[in-house]
């Protein structure tokens, strides 16, 4: 390639770098061990998403049975992806197991005799259900960390789906509200609206005055049993404590968080934090009709099976409204966050906890910067006085070489780590040995008495392969730390590929490029090296 077009693409190479790392402070992105921040290793708790797959199941074979004439004396799940039927009429068995056979052959069916069954779900559906939530938790949880407004995260999977031990790592850099962090991504946020049975003999407002404190009061409302319709709920929380009050709700939900079409943080009549909901146009169209037949009524609304408010209907609602419990600012920002999310599919148990404060990544920064300003003028000096001027080369090849790998790392939007440290002055360290290897080869040459040019011509051509060898085989090994390694690992990872490709430009093209221009336009019989 003719030396102008080389020098033109060094110039644009060049050019491109300085743009592409320019403001260096919002282009290479820290990550938690030297910004600081939380460090969450959470588990999945999926034996509960395949409880609630086996209690719906339940409900389906139930209403089944229901329409064949089948009414087992009991239908109960008695572990998660297990159920128990007794008490099936002898003479409607063999209408029970051809329903078990074509509706749900995603159970093994065993009987016990007398009527008595077993239903366990076949292990292919279990780990079908167990990798479903795990993804279905990575991305709410992903989505509520973006909302949050964090950058430069780390979710991922770590352990394996299927297994039961299903964890998630959660690295959020610049993070140190450890608390606001495991409330956002640990609440399963699942919404529910519930009309409240109001007790015969009481109007809602005297319900709402005579809040229960323990369940024997309002059973005691109620006569003693409860409605067929009707649970127990407890409210939420104060946070200036108290006893906790309890709510009789209808069982069923007519809508619920997964009707949602948006929700945000809002400022009450009152001034209060409220956090405004968005209903889809069918949900709106269902929420007409309740408020409608149920004006004067209480409508509870129950976030994870606590009830959050239980305020009066006063009018016909369509699709939008507001939720009031309490809040601060940041506790609606966050309900709205989560609710935006949608809810996780399982629990969350909190496995491992660190918070890595910001001084402890300061000290690392200036000390990985020291270091390094050290070494570079270590290797600076040693290329001078052992190569003399051609040291000079060398040096403009590491200053380039330095260059490419920041700017790559800001266009890959890449993390730097104190791993990613270490890569980067190992391929520091490869770019020396590089213009080593090129220089002792221009001297072998000169030694046996060939010219100038062709000294480094004979130095380049034996060195490359070589240089493009160590370089390649690393570079293999490296992308196989980036595809099985996690965290850390990775982060060495991309800094050495990043750093492999801007050494073998700078190390062989820029140098070459030196020497060719100094051969045109000087014409040295002897050289400095």
């Amino acid at each position: 390639m003719p030396l102008k077009w080389r020098w033109a693409i060094i110039a644009a190479v060049t050019l491109a770098a300085l743009i592409l790392c320019y403001p260096i402070q919002e282009k290479i992105k820290l990550g938690l061990d030297l910004k600081g921040g939380v460090h969450l290793v959470m588990r999945v708790k999926t034996d509960d998403a395949v409880k609630a797959s086996t209690d719906l199941d339940l409900e389906v074979l139930r209403a089944e049975l229901t329409k064949r004439g089948v009414t087992p004396e009991t239908m109960e799940v008695t572990a998660p992806g297990r159920m128990h039927l007794k008490g099936v009429d002898s003479a409607k068995v063999s209408a029970f197991q051809d329903l078990a056979s074509t509706q749900f052959s995603a159970y093994t069916a065993s009987s016990h005799g007398g009527g008595e069954f077993d239903l366990a779900m076949k292990p292919a559906r279990v780990r079908e259900i167990r990798e479903s939530s795990l993804r279905q938790a990575l991305e709410t949880i992903r989505s509520r960390i973006d909302k949050f407004g964090v950058s430069e995260q780390v979710i991922q999977q770590v352990g394996f789906a299927g297994g039961g031990d299903e964890r998630i790592l959660v690295q959020l850099p610049g993070i140190q509200n450890t608390e606001r962090v495991k409330d956002l991504i640990g609440s399963p946020a699942y919404l529910e609206w519930k009309l409240v049975s109001i007790p015969p003999g009481l109007r809602p407002e005297e319900l709402q005055s005579r809040c229960p404190t323990t369940q024997a009061q309002i059973l005691s409302m109620f006569g003693g049993t409860l409605p067929a319709d009707t649970e127990l709920y407890p409210a939420e929380k104060q946070p200036t404590g108290g006893e906790t009050v309890y709510w009789p709700c209808k069982k069923a939900s007519p809508i619920t968080g997964n009707d949602l079409r948006d929700s945000r943080r809002d400022i009450g009549r009152l001034g209060d934090a409220v956090v405004q909901f968005r209903l889809t146009a069918d949900a709106g169209q269902r929420f007409e009709d309740l408020t409608r037949a149920n004006e004067g009524q209480l409508l509870a609304i129950l976030l994870d099976k606590k009830v959050i408010s239980a305020p009066r209907i006063n009018a016909t609602i369509r699709d939008t409204g507001i939720i009031e419990g309490n809040f601060t600012i940041d506790s609606a920002e966050d309900l709205a966050i989560k609710l935006r999310s949608g809810a996780l599919p399982a629990g969350m148990e909190l496995l491992e906890e660190r918070t890595v404060g910001p001084s402890l990544g300061s000290d690392s920064i200036r000390q990985g910067i020291v270091a390094s300003v050290l070494g570079a003028a270590l290797v600076i000096v040693f290329m001078l006085v052992y190569y003399r001027l051609a040291g000079i080369n060398a040096n403009l090849g590491l200053s380039l070489h330095i260059l490419l790998l920041l700017a790559l790392m800001g266009y890959f939007k890449a993390t730097l780590t104190l791993p990613g440290i270490a890569g980067v002055a190992l391929t520091i360290g490869m770019g020396v040995d590089a213009n080593v290897l090129i220089f002792e080869r221009i001297r072998e040459e000169l030694r046996l008495g060939k010219t100038v040019k062709a000294a480094v011509a004979g130095g380049f051509t034996k060195a490359f392969t070589t240089i493009v060898d160590s370089n390649v085989t690393t570079l293999i090994a490296t992308l196989f730390l980036f595809g099985y390694g996690t965290g850390p690992v990775r982060g060495f990872a991309v800094t050495l590929c990043i750093g492999i490709i801007a050494n073998l430009f700078a190390a062989i093209f820029f140098s070459r490029a030196i020497f060719d221009s100094l051969l045109t336009l000087r014409r040295p019989e002897t050289l400095s090296i």
